[in-house]
């Protein structure tokens, strides 16, 4: 894409989602409950609102079905909760290779927690979950644990064994037990209803603004700095490493970059999504250079957020060549990030 053009294209992203993400610097103090286990005593004895979901990538769908969620349950006076699943079925279910995942754990808790969900639920979904049916999950989760006064699901949702559940089970068994059951409307995008399958497909492309649009805010991996080889730094290319906790990215190649969470602004970078092939690498590592930067980020959280796809991660016959690619990643990367300031403070990460 030329230069000009995406310029215009994610500055006009910046200026929509501007008001949309938190700083790293103000990050919200409300503290939320976390819960893993199907079993166990009630932990909302006067009632909930629920939400249910995968939530991987708390899209703008999620996002709509989880405040509404929390907005029911402030105005009935009682916790609002977001139930989920780690690891999410698909990816249980996978035979070969995981499904690729936006979100992981920590992030998807996070993003929660900030929409303002009281109690969350991460359930450890195993062979015993996936055995389980919708009638008995109904009632061990939802009314003896949560004592659901409202659940709330969103479009073709499915549940149980066989994924046999749905929201006419849901009205069913409520009716006997208690409590409503209701599915919010899709969010439609130009005609098109907003899923994380079409956000990790644009990813897959390279579509950054397209994702973008779908999430409701520019796409970014967090987590804490660990040890790499160090050998960015003896090729003149220190890096910043992040691990994927043993999760499939939805995104892989060289990018240009904004890196939040380094003193008080956003530090201009770029950055290498994949196995480093020229060096035999297995696991998936997230690598940032940071430009200009001098200085020890080795266990501090940060956050990188994608702005452009340079090109996809390839093997080199040798480190020379190597190096000289990273020389022109890094100017390619400079001239997009140059013509693409930031419009909004440090933000933190959703990914």
């Amino acid at each position: 894409m030329r230069l000009d053009l995406l310029h215009r294209s994610y500055t006009h992203m910046r200026v929509l989602f501007a008001k949309t993400r938190p700083s790293m610097a103000g990050l919200s103090k409300k503290m939320s409950r976390l819960f893993r286990d199907v079993g166990g005593g009630p932990l909302c004895p006067h009632g909930s609102v629920v939400c249910i979901g995968a939530f991987d990538g708390l899209h703008m769908g999620h996002r709509a079905l989880v405040r509404h969620a929390v907005s029911r349950a402030r105005a009935l006076e009682i916790p609002a909760v977001a139930l989920s699943f780690e690891p999410l079925p698909r990816e249980f279910f996978a035979t070969g290779n995981k499904p690729p995942r936006l979100t992981l754990p920590r992030a998807k808790f996070e993003g929660l927690r900030d929409l303002g969900v009281d109690v969350i639920g991460l359930l450890r979904f195993n062979r015993g979950l996936a055995a389980m049916d919708a009638e008995t999950f109904v009632r061990e989760v939802l009314v003896t644990r949560l004592a659901a006064r409202e659940v709330w699901v969103g479009p073709e949702f499915r549940f149980g064994h066989q994924r046999q559940g749905d929201i006419d089970t849901l009205h069913r068994v409520g009716n006997e037990l208690g409590f409503v059951a209701n599915e919010i409307a899709p969010i439609q995008l130009d005609g098109e209803r907003v899923s994380s399958t079409c956000i990790r497909v644009a990813l897959r492309d390279g579509d950054l603004t397209t994702a973008a649009r779908l999430l409701g805010r520019p796409y970014a991996i967090d987590g804490r700095v660990v040890r790499g080889k160090q050998l960015g730094r003896t090729l003149g290319y220190p890096t910043a490493n992040l691990r994927f906790a043993h999760k499939t990215p939805a995104l892989s190649g060289i990018y240009a970059t904004w890196v939040h969470g380094v003193g008080s602004e956003a530090w201009p970078s770029v950055s290498s999504f994949g196995t480093r092939p020229t060096v035999d690498g297995i696991e998936p590592v997230l690598e940032a250079h940071l430009f200009d930067f001098d200085g020890d980020l080795y266990g501090q959280r940060i956050a990188v957020e994608f702005v452009a796809k340079l090109r996809d991660e390839e093997k080199f016959p040798d480190l020379p060549t190597l190096v000289s690619q990273m020389h022109r990643d890094a100017e390619q990367a400079r001239a997009i990030l140059k013509n693409n300031p930031l419009l909004q403070e440090p933000q933190r990460a959703t990914a």
